[in-house]
């Protein structure tokens, strides 16, 4: 009787153990590190305007217009979200290829639009 309670007790705690590991978050691709960088966008610029990542990180970017709404747009990387005034905009995505890449307002802001830009620079490991 008690070796049937033993048994059952071991496996109550492997299941339990089990759906822990099962929930974990996973890591990111790549074996590279994860990587939140806040961002505002306003009057024409992006801050900051210049990202900075190691290639395989798992990117996590923040970004909030405060002015009005804007547009996040980073072609390499397949990424367009617009963003609403006040409303934090979560972007992630995977540093897989090095190189320095454009971004910039994809949502008509106003005559300074062209010039709110910025760029990605994906540093090999």
């Amino acid at each position: 009787m008690n070796r049937t309670k033993v048994c059952r007790v071991a496996f109550v705690l492997f299941a339990v153990a089990a759906a822990a590991a099962a929930a974990q978050e996973p890591a990111p691709a790549g074996g590279g590190e994860g990587t939140e960088i806040k961002v505002t966008a306003k009057k024409y610029e992006f801050d900051p305007s210049v990202i900075t990542v190691k290639k395989g990180d798992h990117v996590k970017l923040v970004i909030t217009a405060l002015d009005r709404d804007h547009g996040f747009k980073l072609e390499a990387f397949n990424i367009n979200q617009k963003l609403k005034k006040g409303d934090p905009a979560t972007i992630e995505f995977t540093a897989d290829k090095a190189g320095t890449f454009p971004f910039q307002c994809s949502d008509f802001c106003g005559l300074g639009h062209r010039k709110m830009k910025g760029k990605l620079v994906v540093e090999e490991q």
